[in-house]
């Protein structure tokens, strides 16, 4: 777990920061939290799935196919996914609540190795105020935080008309055929019979394109299948440092058979 340490004057005045120049600090990540915000974007690259997280459900960039294996980073730190989840662009900065919970501050990751004495920029000015930089990064991650509240009404609108669903997923693995476990779905089904009144209810609280983002995104899901792939073949291909990544299926933009995987 990232350590977390609360940016301020009296641990940060004279030093700076760097920003990330690779995805490496998200290799363990199989998913990455989403808010409604960013769906529209994000469904053009990546297959989007829910969680379940305290008795609601999350909406998530499937990222891999099994846990602690992120397939959309590269062994040597590029980003393979196409969209950038927004919870990664603020790194190596995050919001977290107080002790109270009443309140959120900026912290930064200590262990992230980019916090340095005299590389990067400065996170207070000579003024003693932050500076733009971090600013910018404070605002930004407020925005997220703001969203993720408005994502989680609509989620449980989505929950209350019981249009979300398991999403049983089979792929094809080295050892043969596997099941991804834990993630779920919009039942489409379902969604095409609602009444009137629940169907009005869903547009108002922002569920809808949620919803249809979802749907549309789940022809994405193979690409991780060949991901997969692509990493064990590089991994055998040269070790310890790792081979590359044929990754020329990226660009196939011809029509995906979904087989077994939807």
């Amino acid at each position: 777990m990232a350590k977390l340490q609360v940016v301020s004057k009296e641990l940060h005045a004279g030093k700076r920061w760097q920003r990330y120049a690779s995805y490496s600090f998200a290799t363990g990540d199989s998913v990455a939290a989403l808010v409604a915000q960013e769906l529209p974007r994000a469904c053009m690259t990546l297959p989007i799935g829910f969680i379940s997280v305290n008795d609601g459900y999350v909406p998530v960039a499937v990222q891999g196919l099994a846990a602690g294996k992120n397939l959309l980073v590269a062994p040597d730190g590029r980003w393979l996914g196409g969209y950038v989840p927004a919870a990664y662009r603020g790194y190596p900065f995050a919001l977290a609540n107080t002790d109270n919970g009443q309140q959120q501050v900026l912290c930064i990751i200590e262990d992230s190795g980019l916090i340095s004495d005299d590389t990067g920029e400065p996170f207070f000015g000579e003024d003693e105020k932050p500076t733009k930089a971090v600013t910018d990064v404070l605002n930004f991650l407020g925005q997220i935080a703001a969203n993720r509240v408005a994502t989680q009404a609509a989620c449980a609108a989505l929950q209350k008309h019981n249009l979300i669903q398991p999403w049983p997923i089979k792929v094809q693995a080295e050892g043969g055929e596997q099941n991804v476990q834990g993630l779920f779905r919009i039942d489409e089904a379902a969604m095409n019979q609602l009444e009137p009144e629940p169907l009005a209810e869903l547009q108002k609280s922002g569920a809808l394109p949620i919803a249809f983002c979802q749907l549309l995104s789940m022809q994405h899901l193979e690409k991780l299948g060949k991901l997969a792939q692509q990493h064990a073949a590089a991994g055998a291909a040269l070790q310890p440092a790792g081979g590359d990544l044929d990754l020329e299926f990226l660009n196939d933009g011809g029509t995906i058979n979904f087989g077994g995987l939807a």
